[in-house]
């Protein structure tokens, strides 16, 4: 009897909706250890009988230990995984593919015997070692090879595929009455009672889950950021986890649109747009310099390819970044680097440069420069206080609309 008490006691986390972790020392004896050979000897386990056969002698052994002994505490945690691996030897579907689709989840089975991953349909442990499971490699659900015919939920990579925004309304609740008293994703039966589940309000959608399809995982949300600029983690289901994971690093938001007075309350949103702005001035001069292609001086914002294609385009992995000040030291040290090559290394940029038509003085100027202004029209470019703001007509476009002028008036005498 002293056997099935102590296996009972040393196993919660393997029965049916618990998700309790067993102590550092049992996890370590599940990564490090055999349990499919004989606590004593050279016997090895490899089929049904077999499995039996040690399973008896595994639990003769238990009993002849002395009680709550440290061996006979291994020997139990032994006797769960050869139980354990029968199960699985029982189970029909012995030859598992490697890759399976279902509702747009692309299921890999993993080989690594951690057992430390929980089953996002049963929510129990994952046995690595004895288990057989698969990720999405889309959205990173895990779950059992048996548990996969019991999945409802589509993958999340499809929804950011086919719908790549955010919800911006913070915490859009409807009630549970429009719920119907039930879960918003598998529809069981939920109620803020905890009677017969206990409902969990998702911070980002504002609907209510049970435990199984929200786990109190946390996450910033966007909504929040956005009209409030607070990046507080607050609790979400487990689909709306996936969805923001993804969604983390795309260039989805236009601030100036959703909410410009961000700006002026901002300061670090600021320097950023300009700094943004200085380095889509400088693209034209790498993209046209063969040393700076051959450097590959633009792959320093690979990371952050929108930063050099707009300056009004935001993810929400970048406003994360500007409130830490993250953002800010990086896009700085880019911006020096980037301005060091047209203006001191490479001579092709340098030469690329303009002289202030107006006062025809001083160092050579580029559009970057924070002295300097530049014509909306021609985009040469001059001191600041030379160009009034633009209030001064343009040399450049004067001199260009009488090039012009003089072209139709030859063409004129010609015919």
């Amino acid at each position: 009897m002293f056997c099935s008490e102590v296996y009972a006691e040393a196993r919660p986390e393997v029965f049916p909706g618990t998700r309790t972790h067993s102590s550092d020392r049992t996890m370590d004896l599940g990564l490090a250890e055999d349990h499919f050979s004989r606590p004593v000897g050279s016997f090895v386990a490899s089929d049904i009988e077999q499995l039996k056969l040690a399973i008896e002698e595994c639990k003769k052994l238990i009993l002849e230990l002395p009680e709550h002994s440290e061996r006979q505490k291994d020997n139990v945690v032994k006797l769960i995984h050869l139980r354990l691996k029968l199960q699985e030897l029982k189970d029909p579907e012995e030859d598992e593919p490697n890759l399976r689709v279902l509702l747009e989840h692309r299921f890999s089975k993993e080989k690594s015997k951690s057992v430390k991953q929980t089953c996002d349909k049963c929510s129990t442990i994952i046995w690595g070692l004895i288990q057989t499971w698969y990720t999405c490699t889309g959205c990173y659900y895990r779950c059992h090879s048996k548990c996969m015919n019991l999945i409802t939920k589509p993958c999340v990579r499809s929804k950011v595929s086919h719908q790549s925004e955010y919800e911006l309304s913070i915490c859009p609740e409807i009630g549970l009455d429009r719920q119907d008293y039930r879960c918003a994703e598998c529809r069981a039966q939920i109620s803020l009672r905890g009677v017969p589940s206990e409902a969990r309000q998702c911070d980002y959608t504002g609907q209510y889950y049970c435990s199984t399809c929200h786990w109190n995982d946390t996450a910033v949300i966007p909504a929040r950021v956005i009209h409030n600029w607070e990046f507080e983690s607050r609790k979400v289901c487990r689909s709306s986890m996936r969805y923001l994971a993804l969604m983390m690093s795309r260039p989805v938001l236009r601030l100036k649109e959703i909410n410009p007075l961000l700006f002026n309350f901002v300061e670090e949103l600021v320097e950023i747009r300009k700094l943004r702005q200085d380095i889509l001035l400088m693209k034209p001069y790498f993209i046209t310099c063969k040393e700076a292609m051959e450097a590959r001086l633009l792959l320093q914002l690979q990371d952050r390819q929108h930063f050099v294609e707009n300056d009004d385009m935001y993810s929400l992995q970048d406003l994360i970044d500007i409130s830490t000040g993250r953002l800010s030291c990086s896009l700085t040290e880019i911006h020096t680097t980037f301005a060091k090559h047209i203006k001191l290394d490479c001579e092709r940029c340098q030469a690329k440069g303009f002289v202030c038509e107006l006062c025809k003085e001083g160092d050579i100027l580029f559009p970057f420069d924070s002295h300097t202004s530049v014509c909306h029209d021609c985009s040469a470019v001059f001191h600041r206080d030379c160009y009034f703001d633009n209030s001064t007509t343009c040399p450049r476009c004067a001199r260009m609309t009488e090039r012009k002028q003089d072209e139709e008036e030859l063409d004129v005498k010609e015919s």
